[in-house]
């Protein structure tokens, strides 16, 4: 995000009347900080795996009995619903902290990994739902189903480890000097 535009963001939520919504549904209902964070750790393990299996079954490397498109069909709604879960509740805690997330380089590492696994995950099923065994049909097409599943693995893994890292961006010594 632009740091002009990222500053106007942050500033604007936190004036808005979301931010105190949010402030007050953390502060007031009682455990939903811990049930959110468990649902959104709950949400990772649900992409991380549907988006792993995939992947890894693109590569090659894993089941190699499973057709690739029914898979897909099979797995990625999972992802679908589980990115709507992660979305849901990692809005909840950015928009009751915004200059902590805003301002914190990890948390746009995240972002800059997520948005492309994202369309990529994207790619993938639309072209199998367009087309069954469209990844399978030709040398061409394996190839870059290849190239894909291993950029989308390494950013879901990106996308893990800076989302970890958030919470600990003080530590990273060489961000500050």
């Amino acid at each position: 995000m632009i740091p002009a535009m990222k500053e106007s963001v942050a500033a604007w939520l936190a004036e808005s009347q979301a931010r105190e919504l949010a402030v007050y549904l953390l502060g007031n209902v009682p455990g939903l900080p811990p049930i959110a964070q468990s649902f959104h750790i709950l949400g990772i393990a649900v992409v991380m795996s549907s988006a792993v299996m995939i992947n890894l079954r693109l590569l090659g490397l894993a089941v190699p009995s499973q057709n690739v498109s029914e898979m897909i069909g099979r797995l990625m709604p999972w992802t679908w619903w589980a990115l709507l879960v992660n979305a849901t509740t990692g809005l909840l805690f950015v928009v009751a902290r915004p200059n902590r997330y805003f301002y914190n380089p990890v948390f746009s590492w995240k972002f800059f990994c997520l948005v492309p696994a994202v369309l990529l995950a994207l790619v993938i099923y639309r072209m199998s739902k367009r087309e069954p065994g469209y990844w399978e049909q030709s040398t061409r097409r394996l190839v870059s189903a290849r190239v894909i599943a291993s950029i989308s693995l390494i950013l879901w893994v990106g996308v893990v480890l800076a989302g970890r890292w958030i919470a600990y961006s003080d530590y990273l010594y060489f961000l500050y000097e």
